[in-house]
């Protein structure tokens, strides 16, 4: 049993709808997302079953994110958008537990995802003070 079995596949699909109208419309994920996907319905259902692997165990998504999204032009201040919005959605939608996990398991892939396309960004320990010029 998953840690995460309170959340129901109609709750992931809602979360995945709800982030994504929510991204399209975003001043800068927006542009990233309208010209990467064309199909919407089809990524859309990729992208639940993800979730859905996720946060529920299924293994209906086998695929490997990384590599499609290093064509696209994400920049390192997407990520932060990004994760708000799939917080946003998450809270709003999913039980507290379970949006508490979708969070964390975003904000790994999004932490994942940035070291893989910004490998020599600096290193700032988390207790050290950060300037306005330190990437977060």
């Amino acid at each position: 049993m998953s840690e995460a079995a309170a959340v129901t596949e109609a709750q992931i699909a809602e979360l995945v709808q709800v982030f994504y109208d929510r991204a399209r419309l975003d001043d800068d994920l927006g542009p990233v997302f309208n010209n990467a996907v064309g199909d919407w319905d089809h990524h859309l259902a990729i992208v639940t079953d993800f979730w859905s692997n996720a946060l529920l165990g299924t293994k209906r998504y086998t695929g490997h994110p990384f590599p499609v999204h290093i064509r696209l032009p994400i920049t390192r201040e997407h990520f932060g958008q990004w994760l708000a919005l799939f917080r946003e959605a998450a809270e709003e939608i999913l039980p507290p537990e379970t949006a508490k996990l979708a969070i964390g398991r975003a904000e790994f892939m999004a932490k994942s995802f940035r070291a893989g396309l910004f490998p020599f960004d600096p290193v700032v320990p988390s207790s050290a003070p950060r300037s306005k010029d330190t990437p977060a």
